[in-house]
């Protein structure tokens, strides 16, 4: 009897340490849920277009609540930047409500975010506000590589150390290090930024040796590869850090605003998992941690009819998966809503705010194909303010209407997205011509026959609206331009045409000025830009122009102290009644070829 029960009590025994260790196995497992590029969608809700919205930090709430209740604690919500602007929500706590807490601050400590970095439109809102923004957050806000301007000293923590059962998670946050060619200083006083694959690999270093973490991720506010390469950085520098500099398990990435889940190896043969959420939180990426073993050595006892074994792990290792998970079909967050519902109303209530009439719709559909009520609108309100002579502007939302009858501030977002300055800057006609030929370049294909396309498409998409190898009908599918809508500038105060059939660098030709004045090359004009384009954005000034970069800053006259929309939307409440008016003061040639063109690539692209 004793045998037995001798027996029973050690096998209940190494059941319990078996169950526990099943039980470890099992708390082995975390994840770590990411959002990027929010760009204020707070609410499933648009205030801009007053219409309800597909994403939501709303709807990630009852994710992350829905995952925390599987999981408990071993979910880590982080949020990689570009929060604080893009939906009124957001404008209304930069400008209007600075004396009380940021919402974006507030939005996500109530969704209990562990880590934060800083984007690009983060620092658009000037110091103030981000400084606001992270003294308001209950989180730390990470960026390895932004320093006081004078100093080796980061301005926000390089990292930080989340530890879930016993496992340290290091995060190294940084910045996309190309705010200097979209940013004036005003706004990054006493700060730098410095390139990516340095500063990742001095933090890697620090990190390992002072923290010895057993998992590192990145958290960067930059895209995957492209955009601005300069000798000095790189604006997407996200697969270039994962590729060279070993130590990251995964980088979760964004900035550019495309949606990616992929793994690759580093310069010493390991994996490294990429994600990138996109924005507007339509998206979250996911990453899943599991503790693995290399190897095993195992014993074995055998008590009676019962034998039991023991498996040594002699190497244990992170196995990081990734996966990018919709949030269209997840329903608000009941208790989000509800919570800030008081802020909720108060954004409504101040973008539902009438200012004007407006006498004709006006769309940036039509800017891509001539000239435009829209754009003449955003040329004539620069000329007016900045009393310039020459005005340079693009569209900034690919698709934006403003109906004809009352207006009210919420369309000032769609005619103006972005909170930019205006600046009156020198340029010589010289320059101006090579800042239009480098837009058009961009925006126009070479036409070699009536049937070519007038814009200049995506290569993959060059066949759309044809007759696939196959016999199939490709109607279906929609073109994409070849490059960014928003660096499409076309000019005001000049009388110029573009001739489509012509090589790169040889389309525009300017006629004379809209006054009647000749148009001198080596003449010096007062020019109207904003800001984003002053300071070298799209590097319109800076390779089509070709003025160097650290000569841009000299030629400023005159910046206004507000964003632009502030004045449009000013200047529309002081007038009351806006009657907008195509200047026609550009055209495609030869028209014969680019009237039906743009035809069929309008219809192509918008469907109508």
């Amino acid at each position: 009897m004793k045998k037995h029960l001798f027996y029973s009590t050690v096998s209940f025994a190494l059941l319990l340490f078996l169950f526990a260790g099943c039980a470890n196995e099992k708390d082995s497992e975390l994840k770590i849920i990411a959002t990027s590029d929010v760009h204020g969608n707070f609410f499933p809700y648009d205030f801009i277009n007053d219409r309800p919205a597909k994403g939501s930090l709303s709807r990630v709430s009852t994710y992350l609540k829905e995952q925390r209740k599987a999981l408990g604690d071993r979910v880590i919500y982080v949020d990689n930047g570009d929060i604080l602007q893009g939906q009124p929500t957001s404008y209304y706590y930069n400008t209007v409500a600075v004396d009380k807490p940021h919402l974006a601050a507030e939005v996500l400590n109530y969704m209990g975010c562990e880590v934060g970095t800083l984007g690009n439109h983060d620092i658009e809102p000037g110091g103030p506000t981000y400084q606001r923004y992270i003294r308001d957050a209950h989180f730390p806000i990470l960026g390895a590589n932004i320093l006081f301007e004078d100093m080796d000293k980061t301005f926000v923590p390089p990292y930080t150390i989340v530890t879930r059962n016993k496992t340290k998670i290091a995060f190294i946050g940084m910045l996309t290090p190309a705010i200097p060619n979209w940013l004036p200083k005003e706004l990054w006083r006493e700060l730098r930024f410095d390139e990516m694959v340095g500063t990742a690999k001095k933090w890697v270093q620090y990190v390992k040796e002072k923290e010895q973490p057993d998992v590192i991720i990145g958290i960067f506010h930059s895209g995957l590869e492209g955009g601005i390469v300069t000798p000095q950085y790189a604006e997407n520098a996200s697969l270039q850090v994962a590729r060279e500099v070993p130590g990251f398990d995964a980088v979760i990435f964004g900035h550019d605003h495309r949606a990616y889940c992929d793994s690759i190896r580093n310069v010493e043969g390991e994996k490294v998992m990429l994600v990138n959420p996109a924005n507007g939180a339509n998206n979250v990426a996911e990453l899943t941690l599991r503790k693995k073993a290399v190897g095993h050595s195992s014993f074995s006892l055998r008590l009676g009819f019962l034998k039991y074994t023991w498996h040594k792990k002699n190497k244990e290792y992170w196995a990081v998966e990734g996966k990018l998970v919709p949030m269209a079909d997840v329903e608000p967050d009941e208790d989000f809503l509800k919570t800030f519902e008081e802020q909720f109303q108060t954004v409504k209530d101040y973008v539902s705010k009438r200012i004007g009439t407006i006498t004709r719709s006006i769309s940036t559909k039509d800017a891509y194909f001539g000239p435009s009520a829209f754009m003449d609108f955003v040329h004539q309100m620069q000329l007016e303010i900045s009393n310039a002579e020459v005005s340079l502007a693009a569209p900034l939302s690919y698709v934006a209407t403003i109906d004809s009858g009352d207006v009210y501030v919420r369309d000032m977002f769609n005619l103006y997205k972005f909170e930019n300055t205006l600046y009156l800057m020198n340029l010589s006609g010289r320059e101006i011509l090579g800042h239009l030929e480098m837009s058009y370049d961009m925006w126009t294909n070479q036409m070699k026959s009536p049937e070519d396309h007038l814009l200049l498409f995506n290569d993959d998409d060059n066949d759309v609206g044809s007759v696939d190898k196959n016999g199939g009908d490709n109607k279906s599918r929609r073109p994409r331009f070849k490059n960014i809508y928003y660096n499409f500038d076309s000019a005001a105060g000049v009388i110029y045409e573009v001739d489509v059939t012509k090589p790169e660098g040889q389309r525009v030709k300017i006629l004379r000025m809209a006054d009647g004045r000749p148009f001198e090359l080596d003449h010096i004009y007062r020019v109207a830009v904003n800001s984003y384009r002053g300071n070298g954005g799209g590097e319109l000034l800076t390779r089509g122009a070709g003025i160097p970069q650290e000569e841009l800053s000299s030629r400023i006259l005159y910046s206004t102290s507000a964003d632009l929309r502030y004045y449009m939307l000013s200047r529309i409440e002081m007038k009351d009644t806006i009657t907008p008016v195509c200047l026609n003061e550009w055209k495609f040639v030869p028209e014969k070829w680019t009237i039906p063109a743009g035809k069929r690539d309008y219809q192509l692209l918008f469907g109508e």
